[in-house]
């Protein structure tokens, strides 16, 4: 690390060339009494225009933050993050001394107005999420609708993101993605869910808990298809990152009886030329489907996976169920 940081131009910086933000007396005019360190270099950072920073934080590897991210932490009158503990880890390596405050899905509606008065009186707000890009699979695109509405502006401050970094390093086709976050907890609903998603053409990237892996793989390997080519993304940036290929069929084998830890992206590849299935195909894609739905629900579940006319696929259901 040297010991200046690079110019940058953002709208941070009121989108001029910002200053060198090298070690610079607390007094000099127009700085910010907060600062940050790296490693053993103290660095001032500027005064940010009045605005809500979406501000990108390390998905593991704590040396994966920005220089940007840095300065907008340590120069906001406030940072909102969904769990203090683990944002105060963060702003403790680097040395960063703004208040925080927790901002989450159970007391949004309690602490928004908070955060809209600070930015009423000119003030700046740093928005973060424990790891990676806010908004990607979590609710705060509710505050920024919110400061939208009340006119001020919002920034992004880009940084780390575990579905781009399983992406780049799945080797998959990346031209359309499709990212779909967490699947439903419940077979049923997770069954149904990746339904919608069988014939989408494009590269899927999911999240999974390490609990629900195995289940969810087996789920996929059925619904999306047992041959695509998929990838299971874990621990991205840490120690012990991995990346292990396969088919979903072979995924599925390979995690069924394997206790794993960690964050997990699982990507799958683009479904190959659709055709559609065999009435014994359909009847027993039908048969597992009503296990969990209704006939409506079971023909239109199999209609995504199969291709098969939904009406068509109503029919047989109900006299499967007859039977």
């Amino acid at each position: 690390m040297t010991s200046k940081a690079p110019p940058s131009s953002s709208p941070a910086h009121g989108g001029a060339p910002a200053p060198d933000a090298t070690a610079r007396p607390a007094s000099e005019p127009g700085r910010s009494e907060n600062g940050f360190h790296i490693g053993r270099q103290i660095f001032q950072a500027p005064r940010p225009a009045s605005a809500l920073y979406i501000v990108s934080t390390p998905i593991g590897n704590l040396g994966d933050i920005t220089v940007r991210a840095l300065e907008t932490l340590a120069a906001c009158d406030l940072v909102a993050c969904e769990d203090t503990r683990v944002t105060a880890t963060l702003m403790q390596r680097f040395g960063l001394r703004t208040p925080l405050t927790a901002y989450h899905e159970h007391n949004a509606a309690r602490v928004r107005p908070r955060l809209l008065a600070t930015l009423e009186k000119g003030g700046s707000v740093a928005l973060v999420s424990d790891a990676g890009t806010p908004l990607i699979s979590d609710p705060g695109y509710r505050l920024v609708r919110d400061v939208v509405e009340a006119g001020h502006r919002v920034v992004p401050i880009p940084g780390a993101s575990a579905p781009l970094a399983a992406l780049v390093g799945a080797g998959l086709p990346s031209d359309t993605v499709c990212f779909s976050g967490f699947l439903p907890q419940k077979r049923g609903q997770r069954r149904t869910r990746l339904g919608e998603l069988a014939r989408l053409p494009a590269t899927l990237a999911i999240f999974e808990s390490p609990r629900r892996l195995a289940a969810s793989l087996a789920d996929m390997a059925e619904v999306l298809g047992r041959d695509r080519e998929a990838v299971v993304a874990r621990e991205l940036t840490k120690r012990f990152e991995t990346f292990e290929r396969g088919t979903l069929a072979e995924l599925a084998t390979r995690y069924a009886d394997v206790a794993v830890k960690g964050e997990i992206v699982v990507c799958v590849a683009p479904p190959g030329e659709q055709t559609e299935a065999d009435p014994e195909d359909a009847d027993a894609l039908l048969a597992e489907a009503l296990k969990d739905m209704k006939a409506a629900g079971a023909a239109k579940h199999v209609a995504q996976m199969t291709g098969v006319d939904r009406k068509t696929l109503y029919k047989r259901a109900m006299e499967l169920k007859a039977q």
